[in-house]
């Protein structure tokens, strides 16, 4: 079964995320055929860009709870985003949930709609959002994503531009797009990648500092009591324990 779509216009590659029945959660298998279709595109010397988008009404609801990726090779997928020497625009027009926020922030421009919304919901079923944090912390505004990572709560396209989470919204994302591509189109590939360079350093740091730490952690984390209470309470649709 694939997980993954793939199409080219004019130098663009556009990957979509095709697991709608299960809101494109990241599960082990589309993780892993995820950073094998990137592979390949990055190979492709006609590929100048690469858009990250998706069927359904949700980018990416985070963890497949029922079939997990393993910490190292979430770690793995959201770097080589980073790291790919070509750019990586993610296209939203619909919800995006944990660790698909990861996925958002490893791409090198990222534009929504404003039907979107995005929250951080890891700490409702007991864990952290540990991995993810590689990219996020770096780009992120941290006042904001302290409050949005603590409370759980949604926020708009608007408010995740605002923050630097997106790059841009607006009511049509591929009118939005546009000029963007047009952009990428025009670039040389050698300049793309080598500006991309310039501009990845810092993730990249980060990723080299802290990804085993943040990898343990979440390893940690996903095997606690607090993690199976909360996994269990939303697949039962209910509350967990600890909630007032």
């Amino acid at each position: 079964m694939t997980l993954t779509g793939r199409t080219r216009a004019r130098g663009v590659e556009t990957v979509s995320l095709d697991s709608p029945d299960t809101r494109n959660a990241l599960s082990a298998a589309l993780v892993d055929e995820l950073a094998d279709t990137l592979t390949d595109a990055a190979k492709d010397p006609d590929v100048r860009a690469i858009v990250l988008t998706h069927t359904g009404n949700t980018f990416c609801a985070g963890a497949d709870l029922r079939d997990p990726p393993h910490p190292d090779a979430l770690v793995t997928l959201l770097r080589q985003i980073v790291d790919l020497p070509k750019p990586v625009v993610a296209r939203v027009t619909g919800h995006v949930r944990a660790g698909g926020l990861g996925l958002l922030a490893a791409c090198d421009i990222a534009a929504a709609s404003t039907a979107a919304t995005f929250a951080f919901t890891e700490v409702h079923i007991g864990v952290a959002p540990a991995v993810i944090s590689l990219p996020i912390l770096p780009r992120t505004d941290p006042r904001a994503l302290t409050r949005y990572y603590l409370t759980g709560e949604r926020f708009t396209a608007p408010e995740a531009a605002r923050i630097g989470l997106l790059t841009t919204a607006g009511d049509d994302v591929d009118e939005t797009l546009a000029p963007i591509l047009d952009g990428l189109r025009r670039s040389s590939p050698q300049a793309l990648a080598e500006t991309k360079a310039l501009l990845t350093a810092r993730v990249l740091e980060t990723f080299d500092r802290d990804a085993a730490d943040l990898t343990a952690l979440s390893a940690r984390l996903f095997s606690s009591a607090d993690a199976r209470e909360g996994m269990t309470a939303f697949l039962e649709r209910r509350d967990p324990q600890w909630a007032v």
